[in-house]
């Protein structure tokens, strides 16, 4: 007889092992790092652009474009055309060579986890640095193949001299983009302002005195271009050696991984300001008025906070900028009606401003009525007008009546100033 079948229970098979996050190589770990820096650039721009519309726009365009390029070929070139200077092709090409950045594919995490697998880095930074020397590459032949027609049809440039120089922008572009990263990654402040200037300024002037010089001369560009090249390898060895400028690196490829963001909210948000510890101009809270009554203490709290914010120097320098080409252009008969009217959009902008001042939280805290906040915006929105009306009056002056103008004319400008600003914001500051 049988006995009892025993059933056997079966051993559950082994966990399935996700190897998703594991990385066996640092040239997988290179290739995951672009593919997925390409994927994060292609998915902001789906964020503002739908791809069908896109489509419409990108293909028509595309055929436009090429049917003008084919005629500059096949057709007799724009009168414009003939008429612009040689130096002027190299210097838009130089403006392309001095743009753009250097990507390491650095993370913030690299600091706990890879910093101290050199290799791994020196992998990730090889494959970063030629991969953004080819998009400097195709971004600089695509504006030269765009010159191209220009060169051979307007200038008579020879194709071989055409042909050097491609090499000697692509050299010179290279060459740039590694010092001025080297420049970026180790110093802050004026003195980075202060090293591009043999970084990237000094160079980039170079190429383009050699290309006017040497335009007809190929041998000399292959020449140039070769110089440039061992630049650039020569920055890439420092590149790879340096060492302390982890921070550095990983701030920098953060901005270039933002850059498109960047440039898609630069219309929708301001630009977040650097923290300072000290105010570049009265870095010593300094008075500006005689000590009297305590409403001059409110005028100048007013003035220096427009004057250190950048947002508000900038506008009301670039203000002036534009009124005194308004100025110089105008007939001179309405000369001095111009600047009326420009004060007084000038003096509502400086009382919007004072307004918007008084509204925020701190300003409830001061122990000031409204009489004594509407006689320091007066002061406040007089003595931030002075220097505007004093420069817009200097070139009218000058232009209506020669350098005498000035000694007759200037004070009336400073009247001006008074009399509108004053009576602008006296109006519209309650009392």
């Amino acid at each position: 007889m049988r006995g009892p079948t025993v059933t056997v229970p079966k051993e559950p098979a082994p966990a399935r092992r996700r190897d998703g996050y594991r990385t066996g190589s640092p040239g997988r770990l290179l290739r995951r790092r672009l593919t997925g820096h390409i994927r994060e650039q292609l998915g902001m721009i789906r964020t503002v652009a739908d791809w069908t519309v896109m489509l419409y726009l990108i293909i028509p365009g595309l055929l436009l474009g090429g049917r003008y390029y084919y005629g500059y070929w096949q057709e007799p070139l724009p009168g414009w055309s003939l008429n612009l200077p040689l130096a002027l092709l190299p210097g838009i090409l130089a403006l392309g060579i001095v743009s753009g950045g250097l990507l390491l594919l650095l993370h913030e995490g690299d600091l706990l986890f890879l910093r101290q697998q050199q290799r791994w880095v020196r992998t990730l930074m090889l494959g970063g640095t030629a991969y953004s020397l080819l998009l400097t590459a195709l971004k600089l032949l695509a504006v030269w193949g765009v010159m191209l027609p220009f060169l051979i049809r307007g200038y008579a440039v020879s194709w071989p001299s055409a042909l050097a120089l491609a090499a000697l922008t692509l050299a010179c572009g290279w060459c740039v983009k590694l010092l001025r990263h080297l420049v970026l990654v180790q110093r802050q402040g004026w003195r980075r302002w202060l090293w591009l200037i043999p970084a990237a300024g000094v160079p980039a002037g170079l190429y383009v005195r050699a290309v006017s010089a040497w335009m007809q001369t190929p041998a000399l560009l292959w020449l140039a271009a070769a110089v440039y090249l061992a630049g650039a390898a020569l920055a890439l060895r420092t590149r790879l050696s340096l060492r302390g400028s982890f921070t550095g690196d990983v701030r920098e490829d953060f901005k270039q991984r933002m850059r498109i963001a960047a440039f898609l909210l630069s219309g929708v948000i301001d630009k977040p300001r650097p923290t300072r510890y000290r105010p570049w101009i009265f870095r010593k809270s300094q008075t500006l008025l005689a000590t009297a009554p305590a409403e001059k203490r409110l005028t100048e709290a007013g003035i220096k906070a427009l004057v250190r914010h950048t947002g508000h120097l900038k506008l009301y320098l670039q203000f002036l900028g534009v009124s005194l080409a308004a100025i110089f252009i105008v007939p001179y008969g309405f000369k001095w009606l111009v600047i009326g009217v420009l004060l007084a959009m000038l003096s509502f902008w400086l009382v919007s401003f004072w307004k918007s001042l008084m509204g925020e939280e701190f300003a409830a805290l001061l122990p000031f009525s409204k009489e004594q906040r509407a006689v320091a915006g007066t002061r406040a929105v007089l003595l931030l007008s002075l220097p505007y009306s004093a420069l817009t009056s200097l070139l009218a002056a000058v232009q209506l009546y020669g350098w005498w103008g000035i000694v007759f004319f200037l004070p009336a400008g400073f009247g001006l100033s008074w009399v509108l600003a004053g009576m602008f914001a006296g109006m519209r500051l309650e009392r």
